[in-house]
């Protein structure tokens, strides 16, 4: 007997079956069982998700023996001829290969007649996008009114090059993409009815490599057996797939947040000699650098979605919300340009000495050069009033005895701490509120709560007692009106010295007779407040 490749020996045959659509599948055993049925329905989505084969499922129901029904028998010769795809009421058309408007004809000439076998007929209609214009006309009327014994179901990936009035006719179900843990889920059950030993990893990289596809991440199931022998390992598996090992993509990442420019060069290299998919390296580093903004910002990551992964918290930590950003916009520019470099290497090389490049100007080096200038010198004043005022903030002299902390300014303070990333931001959402002997007691904004983790208070109390040369310990209480943080200060500033300079603009003479003269507008939300250039 020849052999059944997993995607068609695996083909749900039931609603129950099948996977990651609850949405659509929910909508249509509703209508089954209400009766409550539409003569054309639309599925559109990715390739893959489940389009032809819930259409397909949908006709055993509508024609099975045993009546109209959400649950198909599957053994009566309806069901069986529509899993074997000779089912003689159920017209399948690749309309990528019938275009012509002729073709559409000669497929509607039969509608009126009753179906041969079964309870109706059904046409299903794969990427109906592709139909000409001409083909969609001739379709529309049928499809309006059709005899009351057919049904239409179409299929596309592209739903966005149909005509409205094809649209405007059609009950449409938009089909999700697959999640790579649904995915490895379902790998994990076939793998393990087929009697193939997988470990987890390597089903994930199976998973995240069919990119929200189920039908493609059987196929690749396909190919693992073969290439690997039967037993499915990430080593084996990774070659294969031309995926780079997350160590590597780790290490660059970890590289990058040191400015660690021939550390990069040398793990490219060592990368150059696996015969890499260099594309596929930047989808790896942008996506890990997508965790760490997330676990930034909310104190944990979607590691549920990769359960075999865990959380980037060193990064997370080592790294400033601003370096995230950049390193991801880069990356994924990199990868949208990378066919334009002279070689993938030398591209991916670029991208990431790009990252290191162009770096975000730190805090105390955008307040020294800001100044308010909003269309004219009658914004500058208010910001340079701003900026003296924080520059005339003293600063906290190293290793101060403990009085220090009777007045401390805890704005003043944070920069000479030498905290990064999370544990820096972290801080900077906290107020300090007072001493109680070996413990400083910090107050933090409640929408910042997410990023309050115990080696994040350990690291800012490990600052606190190297600058002040003392052990000391943090205590952070969640408050809903505590005192002013100085990310709150920051922004309060900001919106002060925005206001000042609006006014100063509304009271400039040359605006004031503009108005007068032209009957002129000034839009508030037009003003900003931009650097002002260096003096040489």
């Amino acid at each position: 007997m020849s052999y059944l490749v997993l995607a068609r020996k695996w083909r749900p045959k039931t609603f129950a079956d099948t996977v990651g659509q609850e949405h659509v599948l929910t909508a249509l055993v509703n209508a089954l069982e209400t009766g409550r049925l539409h003569h054309a329905y639309l599925f559109s989505g990715t390739r893959g998700v489940g389009k032809t084969t819930i259409a397909r499922i949908l006709a055993k129901a509508l024609n099975c023996e045993k009546g109209v029904t959400a649950e198909p028998c599957g053994v009566c010769s309806a069901c069986v001829e529509i899993d074997e795809g000779r089912f003689v009421d159920l017209i399948e058309v690749d309309a990528a290969s019938k275009t012509k408007v002729d073709d559409t004809r000669d497929l509607l000439d039969n509608v009126q007649y009753a179906p041969a076998r079964g309870r109706y007929k059904v046409y299903l209609i794969d990427e109906v996008h592709m139909l000409s214009k001409s083909s969609f006309n001739a379709l529309l009327k049928t499809l309006e009114e059709p005899p009351p014994h057919v049904k239409f179901l179409l299929a596309t990936t592209d739903p966005q090059k149909l005509p409205v009035t094809v649209l405007s006719r059609c009950l449409q179900f938009n089909l999700k993409r697959m999640t790579p843990k649904l995915i490895a889920d379902r790998l994990k059950h076939i793998a393990e009815a087929e009697d193939i030993p997988a470990t987890p990893a390597a089903l994930a990289m199976l998973a995240r490599a069919a990119d929200g596809s189920m039908r493609d991440s059987l196929s690749l199931l396909d190919q693992a057996i073969a290439y690997c022998g039967g037993d499915i390992s990430e080593e084996p598996l990774a070659k294969m797939l031309g995926t780079i090992d997350r160590e590597y993509v780790d290490r660059l990442a970890t590289q990058l947040s040191e400015h660690d420019a021939k550390g990069v060069l040398a793990t490219v290299a060592d990368i150059d000699e696996q015969f890499p998919d260099y594309g596929r390296l930047l989808d790896d580093l942008a996506a890990l650098l997508q965790r760490v903004a997330v676990l930034q910002v909310v104190g944990a990551s979607n590691a549920d979605e990769e359960s075999s992964e865990a959380e980037p918290t060193a990064l997370a930590d080592a790294l400033t919300p601003e370096d995230v950003q950049l390193f991801y916009q880069t990356a994924i520019i990199g990868r949208r340009d990378l066919h334009l470099a002279p070689d993938p290497r030398s591209g991916a090389e670029m991208t990431l000495l790009r990252m290191l490049a162009f770096r975000p100007a730190t805090p105390a080096t955008t307040e020294s050069k800001a100044a308010p200038s909003a269309a004219g010198r009658g914004a500058q004043s208010p910001a340079s009033k701003a900026e003296n005022a924080r520059s005339a903030v003293p600063v906290a002299e190293s290793k101060a005895a403990t009085a220090r902390w009777q007045e401390p300014d805890w704005a003043a303070l944070l920069p000479e701490l030498g905290l990064n990333g999370a544990a820096r931001l972290l801080a900077g959402n906290c107020a300090f509120l007072n001493r109680s002997d070996n413990t400083v007691h910090l107050s933090l904004d409640e929408r910042f709560a997410s990023m309050l983790t115990r080696p994040r208070q350990e690291t800012l109390a490990k600052a606190l007692s190297k600058h002040f040369g003392e052990e000391l310990k943090v205590d952070i209480a969640v408050s809903t009106d505590g005192p002013e943080t100085p990310h709150q200060a920051e922004n309060r500033l900001a919106d002060e010295s925005l206001e000042a300079a609006r006014q100063s603009l509304e009271s400039d003479p040359n605006v004031q007779a503009l108005k007068s003269m032209f009957g002129a507008e000034l839009k508030q939300d037009s003003i900003e407040v931009v650097a002002k250039p260096q003096s040489d």
